[in-house]
């Protein structure tokens, strides 16, 4: 797993008190062989 930046925290917090949901923190993708991590997933979610 790759280290976290400087930002990472900061960007987190930042999506969190804007109402995001953190839903993965890192990201993992598997393709075939290859393990890719993503800084974090977050979703948020809508009204219609």
């Amino acid at each position: 797993m790759p280290a976290k930046d400087i930002y990472h925290d900061a960007v987190k917090n930042a999506l969190v008190r804007d109402g995001w949901t953190i839903t993965a923190d890192p990201y993992k993708i598997k393709y075939k062989d290859a393990e890719l991590f993503a800084d974090l997933s977050a979703e948020k979610p809508i009204a219609a």
